[in-house]
């Protein structure tokens, strides 16, 4: 058995990153569209600057895809697009009310938050481990604060 490299990737590995890289351009993709519903700048620049990370771990993961010799996932699955459209809807026909889009973004991280932590619990230790840990710390940061910012605007 060989010792796994990021330039050696176990096949679970790179199923896991694949993986990874879909639920990052979904949660990217619907950052933006819940940005472009809501009515509160504040929100949509929570929203914005979230999508950035998304999109950011998204193409560090398909770095190490493509290093590995396997073409990386570009595309938004077909549940985020109508998930998405879902929200799109909700938020138009509350007149993009922010507790509104916030709660349907917060289901959306609460995907992205268990997909990293389905990764890290069932493949502890793998060569990404530490890149794994750092992107699960900010979706995390990320979760909390949508999470903190749909019951502030529950209140209102």
């Amino acid at each position: 058995m060989t010792m796994e490299t990021t330039t050696s990737l176990q096949e679970e590995t790179m199923s896991q990153l694949q993986e990874l890289i879909q639920i990052n351009i979904d949660a990217c993709n619907g950052l933006d569209e819940a940005a472009n519903t809501v009515n509160d700048p504040e929100v949509a620049s929570l929203f914005r600057q979230t999508a950035t990370d998304r999109r950011q771990f998204a193409d560090e993961l398909k770095a190490y895809v493509a290093i590995n010799g396997e073409t990386p996932v570009q595309e938004p699955s077909f549940g985020s697009k109508v998930h998405q459209a879902w929200m799109n809807v909700r938020g138009k026909l509350n007149g993009g009310d922010p507790h509104v889009v916030l709660i349907e973004a917060e289901f959306g991280e609460d995907q992205i938050k268990r997909a990293y932590e389905a990764v890290l619990q069932d493949n502890p230790g793998n060569a990404m481990s530490d890149l794994l840990h750092s992107q699960y710390s900010v979706v995390k940061a990320s979760h909390d604060k949508i999470r903190d910012m749909r019951d502030r605007c529950a209140v209102k």
